[in-house]
């Protein structure tokens, strides 16, 4: 009886010491936990105020590259300055518009006519395409790239001031609307002749004379501006990406363009490279050629997409001379025409692989405006790389 009662004491004994021990490790758990919650709240802050302070730290390194490379050449602009170029950004003075904002036709006080692109995209793609166009152009240099002359980064006022370009886009002269900021003009073959070869000296520039490779990524016939002569310069480069730097090798990113101009792949995959931009000058060529828009659904079933209805009738020089441009009124050379129209079929395969390079299409090109008095003295600094041809390709040149 007496061992039973010692058992009972023992195991009360060892209840008590096993509830204290509980209750100190709880007690441990709720002070851990709270000490936790305490250095948790501080440590969220201390984030909060290093992410400030590393955005401010961005925006300075950011202006400060800015500052650099105004200093190789480019000019920074006060935005009053700029509000007096254009009249108070007088609507009368807007010249052209898009996604990024206003593009205003304006005055500098030394007597030099320039275009001002006012950026009032908000947000982040808005800071990002100012950037872009700023710290590629102000490192480009070619004649056949639109010439940025200076910026204004003033108040969050952000605008990029460029050469002045009197007959403003190529489409607006393919396809006249009344509402036009300026007057059409009927382009003759000679002039869309020069045109396709100026731009594509333009895009030769950024894919074989720039390393890493410029992929513009946003390649049109809005995007192709002209002179009071009608000579031709790319421009818009908020969206350019630098390719990569092996042969055969692509970039991945998000899928960006306009519609009707995107390359097949990229569309699918995001696979960027600079054989997505000759798929985007092909589509050129043919506006050209054709004087259609890229996408028109209000055509006929099967000639909405211009590739798509195009591509199979460049191969026959019977078809081709039914699909030019009526405004040429057959004032052309049907043997350049052929010749051009083979070169927009290799440059608008699906596969990216069978597209030219655009040296080659610049040396294309070359014969056919010397041909022309009037543009003689356009050359070309390429040398001829002979691309792989398709079975397709092979169809064209034996039908040719």
């Amino acid at each position: 009886m007496e061992e039973d009662d010692g058992y009972r004491r023992k195991a009360k004994v060892a209840l008590v010491g096993i509830l204290m021990v509980a209750s100190i490790a709880v007690f441990a758990l709720v002070v851990a936990f709270a000490y936790y919650c305490y250095i948790r709240n501080k440590v969220s802050k201390l984030r909060k105020s290093f992410k400030v302070e590393d955005a401010n730290l961005n925006e300075k390194s950011d202006f400060a590259n800015l500052q650099v490379v105004a200093e190789k050449g480019l000019q920074v602009f006060t935005f009053k300055q700029l509000h007096s170029a254009t009249g108070g950004f007088s609507k009368s003075n807007v010249i052209g518009h898009g996604g990024f904002g206003l593009v205003y036709r304006g005055m500098l006080n030394d007597g030099r006519k320039v275009a001002i692109k006012f950026m009032d995209q908000a947000g982040k793609q808005g800071e990002e395409e100012f950037k872009v166009e700023v710290e590629l152009l102000s490192r480009l240099h070619s004649p056949y790239l639109l010439a940025l002359l200076g910026y204004c980064s003033d108040n969050n006022h952000k605008l990029l001031v460029y050469e002045y370009m009197a007959n403003g886009g190529l489409q607006e002269h393919l396809y006249p609307v009344s509402n036009s900021n300026v007057t059409p003009m009927k382009l003759d073959w000679e002039t869309r002749l020069r045109v396709a070869l100026e731009a594509a000296k333009g895009l030769e520039y950024l894919h074989e004379h720039v390393c890493p490779p410029v992929i513009h990524r946003d390649f049109k016939s809005s995007n192709i501006l002209l002179d009071k002569k009608f000579h031709a310069k790319v421009s818009d480069f908020g969206l350019a990406k630098l390719g990569p730097d092996r042969a055969g090798g692509h970039v991945s990113t998000r899928v960006l363009g306009t519609q009707g101009y995107v390359a097949p792949e990229y569309a699918l995959t995001g696979h960027l490279t600079t054989k997505s931009d000759v798929y985007s000058y092909g589509v050129v060529l043919l506006e050209l050629l054709t004087g259609r828009v890229p996408v028109d659904m209000k055509r006929s079933p099967g000639e909405g997409v211009l590739v798509s209805w195009a591509l199979p009738l460049l191969t026959d020089r019977e078809k081709v001379a039914k699909i030019m441009d009526p405004a040429l009124e057959g004032q052309y050379s049907m043997k350049e025409v052929v010749q051009v129209a083979a070169i927009a079929a290799m440059c608008v395969q699906p596969e990216a692989d069978y597209r030219p390079l655009m040296a080659d299409v610049v040396q294309s090109l070359v014969p056919l405006v010397k041909t022309h008095r009037s543009t003689s003295m356009v050359g070309s600094y390429s040398s001829f790389h002979s691309p792989k041809l398709s079975p397709a390709q092979h169809q064209v040149n034996a039908n040719m």
